[in-house]
C-alpha cells in the first residue's frame, strides 16, 4: 500500500516517506460502476452491511521490523538509513530475509479471536506485498514462506490458516495480492537498474517476458480463488500497474512516476477467472475505476463528504501497516471515532493490524481491540447493517439509517468529555410521537422539539453511568 502518514516513522525506522509516494483519498465520482452480476451485486451488499474488518500485512519485513516493501524501492523520496550500503547491497539485504523468517509462534486463532472480540466482520490479508514474497504455498516461484525455515511447521502453508482461522469466526475472507512483484524477474528484471516502482524494462520491446509476468500473475491468482476455501474480497492493491487509458489527473497527482507504456494485466481474464473458481467474489483493483473495482479504497483518511457508492477506508491502528518497534496504536476511542464517522458517510473500516515477526497481535493491540468490541456490543445496532443519509451530520452528531428505516443519532464523547443534561439537534427530527431509546439502557427518553431542534433528556443516572463512554448512539423513528 502506498502511505502518506508514516513520514515520521519511516525515519525512525530507515525510510522516509515523501509527498511524491502518496495516494491517499480518491474520489467517489460518478465514475464508479456498480456491478451487473446479481450474485457480486448480493456479495456486495452483504459486504457493506460488515462495516468493520482488519486488514492484516504480515511478511519478511516483520523480521527487522521495517515498512514494507518501500525501501527497496529506488524512486528519490526514499531514504534509508544507512547512507554507506548500496543500493544493489541493500536489496539483496532485504531479499534474503526469506532464511531468517521462522514465525515459530505463528497463531492465526489469537489473529481471529482478537478480531471476533473487536466486533470485526471481515479480513483482507496480504498473500504478497510488493517485494513479492509469497505468504502461502505457491507452485510459481520459490519466494514463498514454505521454502525457508517455517517450512516444516504444521502451519507453514500461512495463508491457507489464516483464512481458515477468520472463517471459523464466520468473517468474509478477503485476499490481498500485489500486482507489481519486485522479486519476479518478469517485473524487475536484472538485467536493467530498478530506477522506480514499475516494470524496469520496455514492455513494447521485450513482450515475451511481460508475457511471462501476466501469465505468472494469472497463474498465482488461480491457485488463490481455487486452492484456498471460499474467498469473498480479491483485493489487488498496486494501482500504478494499469492500462495506460486509465491514466488520468487523479493519477497523475499522485506524483509517481508513469510510464509511456500499459502495464496491462488483462483483468477481464482475471475477473473471469477468479469468478469461476469463486462465484460472486468481489474484485477491488484499488483506484484503478471501472468494472473491476467494486469499492472505492480511500488509504488512511476518510473523505469529506458522504457517498452512496460502495467504499471502505483502510487505516492503521499505529502507525505503520505491520510491525515495528514501538509504535503508537491510537487510543481504542480514536478508533471508534473513526468507524462511526466513516459509516456515517456510506463506507466500511478497514482497520490495519501487523503481527510480530514470531507470528502474534501484541497485549497492547488486542486490549485496543477489545475495547472498540466492547463499545460495539452495545452500540453495533447502530453500524451494523445500515446506510448513509444525506443529511448525515449535524455538528458533532452522526446519523445512520437502518433497514426498517428506523434512525440512529450517533454522538461521538471526547476523552474529558461528559454527556450533559440533554442532547439535542436539528436535522433528522423524530416523528410525532416517536419512542427515543439510548442503546444499552432500558426504558425511553423524554424529548421535545424547542425552537426546531430536538432535545432529549438525559437522566443524571445515565450522566454518571456514561461518564466514560467513547460515544452514545440513540434510536427513534424518524419523519
Amino acid at each position: 500500500m502506498i502511505r502518506k502518514s508514516l513520514a515520521i516513522l519511516g525515519m525512525a525506522f530507515g525510510l522516509a516517506w515523501s509527498a511524491a509516494a502518496q495516494n491517499t483519498l480518491h474520489p467517489t465520482s460518478s465514475e464508479y460502476e456498480y456491478p451487473t452480476d446479481p450474485k457480486v451485486q448480493e456479495k456486495l451488499e452483504q459486504w457493506r452491511d460488515q462495516k468493520f474488518g482488519i486488514l492484516i500485512h504480515w511478511g519478511i519485513y516483520a523480521v527487522p521490523g521495517i515498512v514494507e516493501s518501500w525501501s527497496i524501492n529506488n524512486e528519490d523520496w526514499i531514504r534509508r538509513k544507512d547512507t554507506t550500503q548500496t543500493y544493489q547491497d541493500y536489496k539483496k539485504w532485504y531479499f534474503g530475509l526469506k532464511d531468517e523468517f521462522n514465525p515459530q509462534g505463528f497463531n492465526p486463532e489469537q489473529w481471529a479471536d482478537a478480531a471476533d472480540k473487536a466486533g470485526m466482520k471481515y479480513v483482507v490479508f496480504t498473500t504478497k506485498h510488493h517485494d513479492g514474497f509469497n505468504m502461502f504455498d505457491t507452485q510459481f516461484t520459490d519466494y514463498k514462506i514454505t521454502d525457508g525455515p517455517f517450512k516444516n511447521h504444521p502451519k507453514s502453508n500461512v495463508a491457507k490458516h489464516v483464512f481458515q482461522a477468520f472463517r471459523d469466526k464466520d468473517m468474509m475472507i478477503g485476499a490481498y495480492y500485489s500486482k507489481p512483484d519486485w522479486h519476479s524477474q518478469y517485473f524487475w528484471w536484472d538485467y536493467y537498474a530498478t530506477p522506480d516502482r514499475n516494470v524496469n524494462y520496455d514492455i513494447r520491446k521485450n513482450p515475451w517476458r511481460w508475457n511471462q509476468f501476466v501469465n505468472f500473475t494469472h497463474n498465482q491468482l488461480n491457485e488463490i480463488t481455487s486452492d484456498y476455501g471460499s474467498i469473498d474480497i480479491l483485493w489487488l492493491d498496486g494501482g500504478w500497474v494499469r492500462p495506460k487509458e486509465t491514466i488520468n489527473e487523479e493519477v497523475l497527482s499522485w506524483g509517481a512516476p508513469i510510464p509511456e507504456f500499459s502495464q496491462e494485466i488483462n483483468m477481464p481474464k482475471v475477473a473471469e477467472m477468479a469468478r469461476k473458481n469463486q462465484e460472486g467474489m468481489l474484485i477491488v483493483d484499488r483506484t484503478v475505476h471501472g468494472p473491476f473495482e467494486n469499492y472505492r479504497t480511500p488509504e488512511q483518511g476518510i473523505p469529506d463528504t458522504m457517498s452512496s457508492d460502495p467504499w471502505e477506508s483502510c487505516i492503521t491502528l499505529g502507525g505503520a501497516w505491520g510491525y515495528v518497534p514501538n509504535d503508537k496504536f491510537k487510543p481504542s476511542r480514536k478508533v471508534i471515532h473513526l468507524l462511526i464517522e466513516i459509516v456515517a458517510k456510506g463506507g466500511n473500516l478497514l482497520l490495519g493490524v501487523g503481527p510480530t515477526a514470531d507470528g502474534v497481535f501484541l497485549p497492547e493491540q488486542v486490549s485496543r481491540l477489545e475495547e472498540i468490541g466492547k463499545w460495539l456490543d452495545v452500540n453495533g445496532q447502530g453500524i451494523y447493517g445500515t446506510r448513509a443519509i444525506e443529511s448525515f451530520q449535524d455538528g458533532a452528531m452522526y446519523f445512520t439509517q437502518g433497514k426498517e428505516k428506523e434512525l440512529y443519532a450517533i454522538l461521538p464523547i471526547q476523552e474529558g468529555e461528559t454527556l450533559g443534561e440533554s442532547i439535542s439537534w436539528s436535522l433528522n427530527p423524530p416523528k410525532k410521537g416517536s419512542k427515543i431509546q439510548l442503546l444499552g439502557q432500558k426504558g425511553n427518553l423524554k424529548w421535545k422539539t424547542v425552537d426546531g431542534k430536538t432535545v432529549v433528556s438525559i437522566p443524571r443516572s445515565l450522566q454518571s453511568k456514561l461518564a466514560e463512554s467513547p460515544a452514545v448512539v440513540l434510536t427513534y423513528s424518524g419523519e
